[in-house]
């Protein structure tokens, strides 16, 4: 099967979850890599869930289709929107899925999670909006609960999921 789970860890301090500020126009950051060759470029791609292009000599639509540099390979990567989770205070620092990706000829490797994140404040649900995650951390202070909220150890990682409803 195709679909690659792209799964989290952090430590949350003060806050109940951690998502995407719009999961339709997130971007997903990543390195990609082609599954026939192994090319591997080192640059950033960004995919958005809302951002669809057709694939060549096909009537379907994927959020990512490109040709491969190296062997020359047409492949595809389409988000599957229905697979959006919040990491979730429940399970804080351990692994959990943010999102799966249908991936035909291509896979992704590394994702940086940049900035537009969403987190609630545990004690006092102050929305904090529009968290960067550059530097893989972030602080701020909820001032209705008088305490100081944190996102530390952001990780990443991508793991092949074999059943879909399982996610849920």
């Amino acid at each position: 099967m195709p679909f690659v789970g792209l799964e989290i860890k952090c430590q949350l301090a003060g806050i109940t979850d951690l998502r995407p500020n719009d999961p339709n126009g997130f971007r997903f950051h990543l390195k990609l890599k082609c599954t026939n060759c192994g090319e591997q470029p080192d640059t950033w791609q960004y995919v958005v869930q809302n951002e669809l292009q057709e694939i060549p000599g096909s009537r379907g639509e994927a959020n990512i289709v490109e040709k491969c540099k190296l062997c020359g390979r047409s492949n595809t990567l389409t988000i599957l929107p229905e697979t959006f989770k919040t990491y979730k205070l429940e399970n804080n620092e351990k692994w959990q899925f943010l999102v799966v990706f249908d991936c035909r000829g291509i896979e992704p490797v590394d994702f940086d999670p940049r900035n537009d994140w969403l987190a609630t404040g545990s004690e006092s649900g102050t929305a904090f909006e529009d968290i960067d995650l550059t530097e893989k951390s972030w602080a701020d202070y909820d001032e209705k609960a008088g305490e100081s909220v944190e996102i530390q150890d952001f990780e990443c990682r991508f793991t092949h999921v074999k059943d879909l409803k399982k996610l849920k």
